[in-house]
């Protein structure tokens, strides 16, 4: 009963009048049902993917209509794997005589996997479900901080900070709680904290200078804290996640509480900054040796660690050593961020549809090497924060109080 007495980041029965909680909005990850199509390292292939599939889908609502309307759906569209991939809200919105348009405003960038940016195609028709990211990232321009969570229980819960749309994540899918929300054409930016949660956390600090960002900081300190995700791992796997308030127990009073509370904040913010803006963290220093007699070359195939993990093969020409023991304390689920970069950043195929996705850019060809540095030094950075969380007030279940 102790996690329940918690405060709640969102109300998860949409169906009921919201209850008082942390965010006013939340959403689910885009799911696209075709994510071969809809997402891709390179704009111009993306924008040549989409554009086939769309004239496909089209050319499949002018027959549909011109046969009469046929009932039996399911046998009359062509499943040519290698023109689009059909999902149930796709064959309704045939059915309804939609068609599909493209434009260059909804080719966005995308948080696909943490640590992988993708060029992503957002579009109502085309994405099987963006839930309420119209709300979220309208347009281009809309600027947003979202704390993307993985659930489920095929594999530990884990946050990560983002300032573009996110995925649903298989195996089980993700929340997403943005700090701000906005109108569909991008105008009335309003903060997602509710003014609910401000009044609870100035009530029980009695420190009326508490902030919605300070608690929002909090809240992503608090979904990092060891202690917190030890104890409530099986809460976090099945549920949305719940707020304690930080506490300096053994010798609790209002004074020392809210300074357990700043100083979490402060490791949050820190945290999101680092998570955010990992592109602009320094490269850690790895030793680079590349292969006598062979052509300079920085493009990657399919990387592979050492049985030890303290070496990268990067591809042919350069392997990297030395990569510290400290970097895979950092995990994102089943894997650290170095690990996620090696997963994702491989030249594939997919074989229903035949699209390769290539991430080596022409423009930036070390830009893969760069960003492994980076994420080392994001890992190593985020450890350190980590580790010291566990000074701060969650030690001891006793310390986990509420108001």
């Amino acid at each position: 009963m102790e996690f329940e007495s918690f405060l709640p980041t969102g109300n998860p029965d949409k169906s009921l009048p919201a209850p008082p909680a942390a965010f006013a909005l939340y959403s689910l990850g885009v799911n696209t049902n075709r994510d071969a199509w809809a997402y891709n390292f390179r704009r111009d292939d993306l924008k040549r993917n989409v554009s086939a599939s769309m004239k496909f889908y089209n050319e499949e609502v002018g027959r549909y209509i011109h046969s009469g309307k046929p009932p039996d759906l399911d046998n009359f569209v062509g499943y040519d794997e290698t023109r689009i991939s059909w999902s149930r809200d796709l064959k309704q919105d045939l059915k309804r005589g939609r068609k599909a348009e493209f434009s260059e405003g909804k080719i966005r960038r995308s948080m696909y996997r943490p640590f992988c940016q993708q060029y992503f195609f957002f579009d109502r028709l085309f994405n099987e479900e963006v839930y309420l990211f119209h709300c979220i990232f309208p347009t281009q321009e809309s600027e947003n901080i979202v704390i993307w969570e993985k659930i489920g229980t095929e594999g530990p819960h884990y946050a990560l900070a983002v300032n573009m749309i996110p995925n649903l994540m298989p195996q089980g899918g993700s929340q997403c709680f943005p700090f701000f929300t906005y109108a569909e054409d991008g105008t009335h930016r309003r903060e997602n904290i509710t003014d609910w949660a401000l009044e609870q956390f100035r009530t029980h600090y009695h420190d009326r200078s508490i902030t919605k960002w300070d608690i929002f900081h909090y809240i992503y300190a608090i979904l990092h804290h060891p202690e917190y995700r030890a104890r409530y791992a099986a809460n976090l796997r099945r549920e949305l996640p719940r707020i304690p308030f930080a506490s300096a127990s053994p010798v609790p009073s209002v004074v020392k509480d809210f300074e357990v509370f700043a100083l979490l904040a402060k490791a949050g913010k820190r945290l999101a900054e680092l998570h955010v803006h990992y592109e602009q963290q320094p490269e850690y220093k790895l030793t680079k040796t590349e292969k006598a007699g062979k052509k300079l070359d920085y493009r990657v195939t399919k990387m592979k660690l050492s049985k030890d993990k303290t070496t990268l093969t990067y591809n042919r020409f350069l392997t990297l050593s030395g990569i510290p023991n400290e970097t895979y304390d950092y995990r994102l689920g089943n894997r650290c961020g170095l690990e996620w970069v090696i997963d994702q950043y491989q030249v594939s195929t997919d074989k229903r549809s035949g699209i390769t996705n290539d991430p080596n850019r022409g423009d930036d060809p070390q830009y893969i090497l760069r960003l492994i540095g980076q994420v080392i030094t994001v890992s190593l950075e985020t450890a350190k924060i980590v580790r010291a969380l566990a000074s701060l007030g969650l030690a001891d279940a006793e310390n986990i109080t509420t108001a």
